[in-house]
C-alpha cells in the first residue's frame, strides 16, 4: 500500500500537547481505533507488509502493539506473543533490560513461546528513539527467532529510533518528520 493510502489515517491522529508531561505533543491514536474503517486500513497495511515476509508469529509490544498485533495475527491466521512489561505474564518467563531516558525498564516473553528460526514481526503503535522496539528485537532474538520486520503505526523520524533498530527492517504507516 502506499502514502496516499495512509492518507485517512495521517489525519486521524490527534496531536494532545503537554501529554504527559509539559512539552511533549502525545500522538492520540484513539480515533483510529474507534472507526472501523480507520481500523482496518490500518491492520490492512500491516497484513499487507507481512504477507511478502513469509511471517510465522507476529509479536505485539505493551500496550497498544496489542490491539494492532493480535488484530494481525487473526487476519493472517497465525499466533500471537504478547511482549510484557516485567511482572504482568505468568509461568517462565524469558526477559531483557534496556535503558530509558530515565532509568531501567525489563521486557519480558513467556518461554517456549516462539520455535527456534520462527519468522516474526513486531508491532506497535509509536517508533520515537527505538529502545523498547530495540528491546524487544533482542528479546525475541534471544528466544530463537527471526525478526524479519518492526510495523508501527506512527514513526517520529526526527527522533531516529530506525537507526536504533538496524538492521532490523522497518515499516510505518505514517511518518512525522
Amino acid at each position: 500500500m502506499d502514502a496516499q493510502s495512509a492518507e485517512p489515517v495521517r489525519r486521524a491522529i490527534r496531536d494532545i500537547p503537554d501529554f504527559p508531561k509539559p512539552g511533549i505533543v502525545f500522538k492520540d491514536i484513539t480515533p483510529i481505533l474507534s472507526d472501523p474503517a480507520l481500523f482496518r486500513l490500518a491492520i490492512q497495511h500491516f497484513v499487507n507488509e507481512c504477507s511478502v515476509r513469509n511471517v510465522q508469529k507476529i509479536a505485539g509490544i505493551d500496550a497498544r502493539g496489542f490491539l494492532f498485533g493480535a488484530t494481525v495475527a487473526h487476519e493472517l491466521r497465525i499466533g500471537f506473543v504478547p511482549v510484557r512489561k516485567k511482572g504482568k505474564l505468568p509461568g517462565e518467563t524469558l526477559s531483557h533490560a534496556y535503558q530509558l531516558e530515565y532509568g531501567e525498564a525489563e521486557l519480558e516473553i513467556q518461554a517456549g513461546a516462539f520455535v527456534p528460526g520462527e519468522r516474526v514481526v513486531v508491532i506497535d503503535d509509536l517508533l520515537a528513539t527505538g529502545g523498547t522496539a530495540k528491546a524487544a528485537v533482542s528479546l525475541i532474538e534471544s528466544a530463537g527467532a527471526k525478526v524479519v520486520q518492526v510495523q508501527f503505526v506512527i514513526e517520529l523520524s526526527f527522533l531516529k529510533g530506525r537507526e536504533t533498530l538496524a538492521p532490523a527492517p522497518v515499516y510505518s504507516i505514517v511518518r512525522v518528520d
